[in-house]
């Protein structure tokens, strides 16, 4: 399955889409649609054990499209439009773990689909952003909650509010990435690290993403009862 600015492409249980939208990978209208279709197809097929973001060109992805905002009313009417369709809801249904693989600017869009990941890969050039707060917006993906829930609320609410630029090394060192690896070998160490994570027992994965997650999105005592839950599901599955 492609599009023109999306390529997808199934190794074993792991499913690779790849942005492909030169020169820098902006994210548009186009793209979105793309995503959404691609994203449920992921959503609705059981073999797929684990997916992969990745892109072509010298940048993960630098953001919104310029021209598209140039050509609205206002640029919160585009941003009105780019969100038309859920993505991000459709990132969040999404079951089995997810890893960005990023290289080059990871800029507004770039880094909030990154955060919406369960693991961060940056090569050493890579560089993130969410440059919102210099024209006066706020991330519209989601980053003003997932960043905080991976950081903690200063380090969310700086990145949020400066839209500094902050380089592979600096974002290791905050928290924003989990891992930094030199740019020649990224594409290698993520398809291990997917390799490995696909060879797990594919309940049991599922099982922990739910967990863990649940640990940031409900009080204790509800994320408790729903590791309870889930535990109890995976030894009735195994007997």
């Amino acid at each position: 399955m492609s599009d023109e600015r999306l390529h997808v492409r199934t190794r074993d249980a792991v499913t690779e889409i790849e942005f492909d939208h030169p020169p820098i990978n902006i994210y548009d209208v186009a793209t979105r649609d793309a995503l959404c279709e691609i994203l449920t197809a992921v959503i609705a097929d059981p073999g797929v054990r684990v997916v992969v973001f990745t892109a072509t060109g010298e940048h993960f992805s630098a953001g919104a499209d310029l021209k598209e905002f140039g050509t609205a009313p206002s640029l919160f009417a585009m941003r009105d439009a780019r969100w038309g369709r859920d993505v991000w809801g459709l990132l969040r249904s999404v079951r089995v773990p997810m890893l960005a693989s990023m290289h080059g600017n990871a800029v507004g869009f770039g880094f909030e689909l990154a955060l919406q990941c369960d693991l961060r890969i940056a090569a050493d050039d890579c560089v993130v952003a969410l440059p919102e707060a210099r024209i006066g917006m706020l991330p519209a993906g989601g980053a003003s909650q997932t960043l905080p829930r991976v950081v903690g609320t200063s380090a969310g609410l700086a990145a949020v509010i400066t839209g500094e630029r902050v380089s592979a090394a600096d974002a290791f060192v905050r928290g924003f990435v989990d891992e930094v690896v030199p740019r020649t070998a990224l594409r290698a160490h993520t398809d291990a690290r997917a390799d490995a994570i696909a060879a797990r027992p594919a309940a049991a994965v599922r099982a922990a993403k739910a967990a863990v997650w649940s640990a940031v999105d409900l009080p204790l005592e509800v994320g408790l009862r729903r590791e309870a839950d889930l535990a109890a599901t995976l030894r009735s599955a195994r007997s």
